[in-house]
């Protein structure tokens, strides 16, 4: 009975998992092989001008780089996971998306605000999707995309026990299994001896 639910929810796991595998297999592919997608050095991201105006805000007094990107981005309608560098007069904001990033930068003499969004890039795509992660944002819909993370990472646990039991189940695939199990922590334990 236990082997046979077992067998069940591994199998069933295992095809509810399969946009994760396959973001992770093809992303790790891309950028293990950058130069086939990017060229020999990669090229950085394109980025196409959506919008440029004067920006009417007014910061507060004594306003941070993250009060001011906030600011910026909530008039915009586009308040959301960023990032935010602030050199020689201009705050660039990295507003994240799994699509289309936007780039803002406003620059504080002119008061102007550029607009931009990236260039749709399999590549890029997939790489941002690899190195999405974690609880840093405030925002409910990064969490949301930060716990579907952390399931994917407890039901390959899963799978990977539940795979273990369903191997010493199957005694004639005991030995041969065994030598896989072998085989696989040998190179890996050689490649950490060598890299």
């Amino acid at each position: 009975m236990v082997s046979k639910l077992l067998r069940r929810i591994h199998l069933y796991l295992a095809l509810f998992l399969t946009p994760w595998v396959l973001v992770y297999t093809l992303s790790t592919f891309a950028m293990n092989h950058r130069e086939w997608f990017r060229g020999k050095p990669p090229a950085s991201p394109k980025w196409e001008k959506v919008s440029e105006q004067v920006w009417e805000g007014q910061f507060p007094e004594g306003a941070d780089r993250a009060a001011k990107a906030r600011m910026i981005l909530t008039t915009q309608g586009l308040d959301g996971a960023h990032q935010a560098n602030e050199r020689d007069g201009k705050l660039v904001i990295q507003r994240n998306a799994a699509i289309t990033p936007l780039r803002l930068t406003y620059t504080a003499e002119s008061r102007q605000l550029l607009v931009e969004k990236q260039v749709v890039e399999a590549a890029a795509f997939l790489e941002r999707m690899h190195r999405r992660r974690g609880f840093q944002h405030p925002y409910a819909l990064e969490d949301t995309w930060a716990f579907s993370v952390d399931f994917f990472i407890a039901a390959i646990l899963f799978w990977t026990l539940s795979g273990f039991w369903l191997w010493w189940e199957l005694k004639v695939a005991r030995r041969l299994g065994a030598l896989a199990l072998i085989g696989g922590f040998g190179i890996f334990a050689f490649f950490l001896k060598v890299l």
